[in-house]
C-alpha cells in the first residue's frame, strides 16, 4: 500500500542530493501555465461573459450572473446545521486570537540626531480570496483566508468558489454560510484559473484586486504564476503533504490515522513517515490496512495517494538523521511524534506548520488550533511561510532627516554615488548645499550648522 525508502547505513547526502531521494508528487505548473493563459486572457477581454461560459464548460452550470446574491449568502447561514455553525464559530474565534497577535506596529528608529526612519505597515486595499470546491468543499479555507485579511485591516474583501450544479450554480452553501459568519458579502461563483483572472483583471461585476490568496488545484496555481507581478499572491499551492517524524514511542494507530487523513484529500496527496524504528514502520503498515478499509474515499483518493510516488515510509539510522530528512523535505505539515517532541520540534528549520506530540494532529490545525492551514507545499517551506496577517501588509519606510543630519553624512553619500558611477545621485546632495564652506572629507561645500 505504501513504499519504503531505506536511508540507513550510509551517510546522508547533502542539499539537493538528499531532496532528490525523497518522495514528491509530480506537479508541473509550467505545463499547466500554457493551458490557463488563453482562459485568463479570455476573461480579460470578455469579462463576465467568459466566466459564464467557463461555468457551463467546466462546472456544468448555467449562470445569468457570477456574483452571488446577498440573500443567497444570508439564506445559507439561516439553513446551516447548528452543529456546523457552532464549529465554524469556534474555528473563527480561535483563528482571530492567533492572527490578532500577528499585527505589526509602527516603529521609529532615530539613526542620528535629526535623522529618523519609521517603518509603518499598510494593508493592501483589496484582496480576492479563493475557496476550493472540487473533490471536497472547504469552509475552513474561507476562515483561514478571511480572518488574517480582516485582522490586517484589508478594507475590501471578495471571495470566489466554484459554482455547484447541485446547488443551482451557487457555491456550496457551507462556503456561503462561512462567508456570512465572517461578514463577507461579496462572493462570486467562479472557480479555477478564471476566478484568479477575474480578480486580476476585474470585470463589470468584480473590481480588480491587489492580491489573490487561497489554495486550489493546479489550474489555480498556474494562474497565480501567470499573474505574478501584476497582483500579489500567497503561494502556488500544490498537493497537500504530511510528514511524520516518529520514533519507537509513537503510537502506530495515531501515525496511520494521520497519514490517511492527508491522503483523503487527493490522489496526489503526500503521506510520508520518517522513522528510526523498523518496528514502528511495520506496525504502521499493518495498521493502515484496516483503517483504510474503514475510510470513505478509499479508491478515488486514499489508496492512490498512499501508493503513489509521493508517499513513503523513510527509514533512517537515528532521529538526528531523521531531522535532516524532514528539513530537506520541507513539509507543508510536519508532525513530531517522538520522546521529547517539543525539543525536536524546536530544531526543525523547514516546515509550513509543526504539530508537537500525540495530541496535536494535523486535523486540529486544519480547523480549530487557531493556526492557519494555508501553507507552503512542494518543499517551498524552506523559503516561504504560511498565510498570516503579514501576508496582507506592506512595510513602508518613512525617511525624515533635518538639514544638519543630512549635512553630517552628505560626503559619504556623494562618495558612494561616485563609486557607483552615478554622479547625478551625488549632485542631488550637492545641490542642497551650494555656496557652503569647504568640507574636509569631500572637498565640496557644506554649510556650517
Amino acid at each position: 500500500m505504501i513504499s519504503r525508502i531505506d536511508l540507513r547505513g550510509d551517510a546522508l547526502p547533502e542539499g539537493g542530493a538528499l531532496r532528490d531521494l525523497l518522495p514528491r508528487a509530480e506537479f508541473d505548473v509550467e505545463a499547466a501555465l500554457e493551458k490557463v493563459r488563453p482562459i485568463c486572457e479570455d476573461v480579460h477581454h470578455r469579462g463576465t461573459a467568459a466566466l459564464i461560459e467557463y461555468a457551463q464548460k467546466f462546472d456544468g452550470v448555467e449562470l445569468s450572473q457570477v456574483r452571488v446574491p446577498a440573500e443567497a449568502v444570508k439564506a445559507a447561514l439561516e439553513q446551516l446545521d447548528p452543529a456546523v455553525r457552532a464549529a465554524l464559530e469556534e474555528s473563527i474565534r480561535r483563528a482571530r486570537i492567533v492572527h490578532r497577535n500577528q499585527r505589526r506596529s509602527e516603529h521609529t528608529t532615530q539613526v542620528v540626531p535629526g535623522g529618523t526612519v519609521t517603518e509603518k505597515w499598510v494593508p493592501v486595499e483589496r484582496v480576492g480570496l479563493y475557496a476550493p470546491g472540487g473533490r471536497s468543499v472547504y469552509p475552513s479555507s474561507v476562515v483561514m483566508n478571511v480572518v488574517p485579511a480582516q485582522e490586517a485591516g484589508v478594507e475590501s474583501i471578495a471571495l470566489a468558489s466554484p459554482p455547484q450544479k447541485e446547488f443551482g450554480g451557487l457555491p456550496h452553501p457551507t462556503i456561503l454560510a462561512a462567508c456570512a459568519l465572517l461578514g463577507v458579502d461579496e462572493v462570486y461563483a467562479a472557480g479555477g484559473a478564471q476566478a484568479v483572472a477575474m480578480f486580476a483583471y476585474g470585470t463589470d461585476e468584480c473590481a480588480p484586486a491587489n492580491m489573490v490568496t487561497g489554495p486550489g488545484n493546479i489550474w489555480v496555481a498556474a494562474a497565480k504564476r501567470y499573474f505574478t507581478g501584476k497582483i500579489g499572491i500567497d503561494t502556488e499551492a500544490g498537493p497537500t503533504e504530511i510528514a511524520v517524524l516518529a520514533d519507537s514511542t509513537a503510537d502506530p494507530v495515531h501515525v496511520a490515522a494521520d497519514l490517511i487523513s492527508q491522503a483523503e484529500h487527493d490522489p496526489l496527496a503526500a503521506a510520508v513517515l520518517v522513522t528510526d524504528s523498523a518496528e514502528l514502520a511495520d506496525a504502521v503498515e499493518r495498521e493502515l490496512e484496516p483503517q483504510v478499509a474503514a475510510s470513505k474515499h478509499i479508491h478515488d483518493r486514499i489508496k492512490p495517494a498512499l501508493a503513489g510516488r509521493q508517499s513513503a515510509i523513510v527509514l533512517v539510522d537515528n532521529l538526528e538523521e531523521g531531522l535532516k530528512v524532514v528539513d530537506a523535505y520541507g513539509a507543508e505539515h510536519l508532525e513530531i511524534q517522538t520522546a521529547d517532541a517539543a525539543a525536536w520540534a524546536a530544531r526543525v528549520r523547514n516546515a509550513g506548520a509543526i504539530f508537537v506530540g500525540p495530541w496535536a494532529p494535523v486535523s486540529l490545525g486544519d480547523y480549530c488550533a487557531g493556526s492557519n492551514h494555508v501553507l507552503p507545499t512542494g518543499g517551498c517551506a524552506c523559503h516561504s511561510s504560511g498565510l498570516s496577517v503579514q501576508s496582507f501588509l506592506r512595510g513602508i519606510h518613512i525617511v525624515d532627516y533635518t538639514r544638519d543630519a543630512l549635512a553630517e553624512v552628505a560626503h559619504h553619500v556623494v562618495t558612494l554615488a561616485e563609486a557607483e558611477d552615478l554622479p547625478a545621485h551625488g549632485a542631488a546632495i550637492k545641490a542642497r548645499f551650494a555656496g557652503g564652506e569647504q568640507d574636509q572629507h569631500s572637498g565640496w561645500k557644506v554649510p556650517t550648522p
